[in-house]
């Protein structure tokens, strides 16, 4: 299927910046330096749920989701992933996987309001960008 109908729901791409593309998803880094925070958008039109994709995309997004989430676990070095797809406020179907750690600002609770977002250092997002990079596309 072509994703040339598909674009990025305005709100995510402000609150993002874009790493690549899995074979479903493009690949997204939250502009939150409080947390290691991935979103996997299905690059197809009009999905607000996971269960609007076919059988076979659903499965390719969990190996999608599985495959973000281990890089990003041995990347962190992380105590905990958090993976959800809730959309309340930006209705286009997106997953986030959160790296967290026990010593978080928000632990134990979910990271949704708990601070407001911190701007990432320049180099520091870049190098943890790289090495998501390195661990999702190379192995």
């Amino acid at each position: 299927m072509s994703d040339s109908a598909w674009s990025l729901h305005s709100r995510l791409k402000e609150d993002t910046i874009d790493i690549g593309d899995l074979p479903l998803c493009r690949v997204l880094v939250i502009k939150d330096a409080h947390y290691p925070w991935l979103l996997l958008v299905p690059r197809r039109p009009e999905i607000v749920e996971i269960i609007d994709l076919d059988e076979v995309e659903q499965a390719q997004l969990m190996t999608e989701i599985s495959r973000a989430a281990r890089a990003l676990k041995e990347v962190t070095r992380c105590d905990k992933l958090n993976i959800a797809a809730l959309g309340n406020l930006v209705p286009q179907l997106h997953v986030h996987i959160i790296a967290r750690r026990s010593s978080d600002a928000a632990w134990p609770r979910p990271v949704w309001g708990v601070m407001p977002p911190l701007a990432h250092d320049a180099e520091e997002v870049q190098m943890f960008i790289s090495a998501l990079r390195r661990k999702i596309w190379l192995g």
